[in-house]
């Protein structure tokens, strides 16, 4: 791929347990994709986007997101072929099927959209390209299989060196917090990914040092939030768990300083926190000068910081 151009998709990713049991029938079907590609349902397949049309994907995919109340609840299975025209099993989708139309149309399009062999049709994947007579034996054998999932979040994907796609950005399902609403409004976005917009931001960091917040461990979470006004990144905050308990971190760069956006969002990122429900006693505060602490009375600082 051009550096020029960067190759994008857009699908739904399964979490555990779903996504346990289905990459089970995926291995045992023999799918050759299995380790590449993630257990998903696609919304946008494979698409060569610009490189510096990126934000305008990042864009995309959170007002495609807003479109939808929240999280989508699905059915998945039994199986089903789209032979004899493509030799794909797959599981069938049920459930809240209107609402994942609508979050598909919302995100198919500039510069997410790109010409379709086939119309699109919900599913997940369980074996490309395998024989007609392993499919036949598929479906006899998985006809019961059905299993309900919640999905509660849109993913961008991007396709690396050797075909492997691992997730860029994704964002929740549902509307963001508006707050401000009498001067200029803060948009406020939750996701489990640092975006590459944020990342930029974080990699100036104070004097020049990356923020802690660029290295958030991906564990019991974690829990993203970023700030936008008038689609500029004016601050993140993230919550991570570890065995010493629940760390947290906020940063608003210099220049939107002052304004109220690290109140703002310490406020929404302790109230994540408590609805996830995590078991910590504490709640610590990471980084330098230049990060938001959380209240002493039930933070614990870092040494050093």
């Amino acid at each position: 791929m051009s550096p020029s151009r960067r190759r994008l998709g857009v699908a739904l990713l399964l979490d555990p347990p779903v996504r346990d049991q289905v990459d089970g029938l995926r291995r045992a079907l023999g799918d050759e994709s299995l380790g590449r590609i993630p257990s998903h349902l696609t919304l946008v397949p494979p698409v060569n986007v610009r490189t510096g049309d990126l934000g305008a994907a990042l864009r995309r995919l959170r007002a495609a997101a807003g479109v939808l109340p929240g999280s989508l609840h699905l059915t998945l299975g039994p199986p089903a072929t789209f032979l004899p025209d493509n030799p794909v099993l797959y599981l069938d989708v049920g459930g809240d099927v209107e609402r994942l139309r609508r979050l598909r149309d919302a995100v198919f399009a500039p510069p997410l959209e790109r010409p379709l062999t086939w119309p699109w049709v919900p599913h997940v994947t369980l074996a490309d390209s395998t024989t007609p007579e392993r499919i036949a034996a598929a479906l006899t054998a998985l006809d019961r299989f059905a299993v309900v999932t919640r999905l509660e979040r849109v993913v961008l994907l991007e396709e690396g060196p050797g075909r492997i796609w691992t997730p860029l950005a994704d964002t929740d399902l549902g509307p963001a917090a508006v707050v401000s609403r009498g001067g200029l409004a803060l948009e406020i976005t939750r996701s489990r990914i640092i975006d590459p917009e944020v990342h930029a931001m974080l990699a100036k960091g104070p004097d020049g040092v990356a923020a802690p917040a660029a290295h958030v461990p991906p564990m019991g979470g974690p829990i993203i939030l970023t700030a936008r006004r008038e689609m500029q990144v004016t601050g993140v905050a993230a919550a991570w768990t570890r065995p010493d308990g629940t760390h947290v971190a906020v940063y608003v760069p210099r220049e939107y300083r002052g304004q109220g956006i690290g109140s703002h969002l310490l406020a929404h990122l302790e109230a994540a926190v408590r609805q996830a429900r995590w078991d910590s006693p504490s709640l610590q505060a990471e980084g330098p000068a230049g990060f938001y602490r959380v209240r002493s009375s039930w933070s614990i600082p870092v040494a050093g910081a």
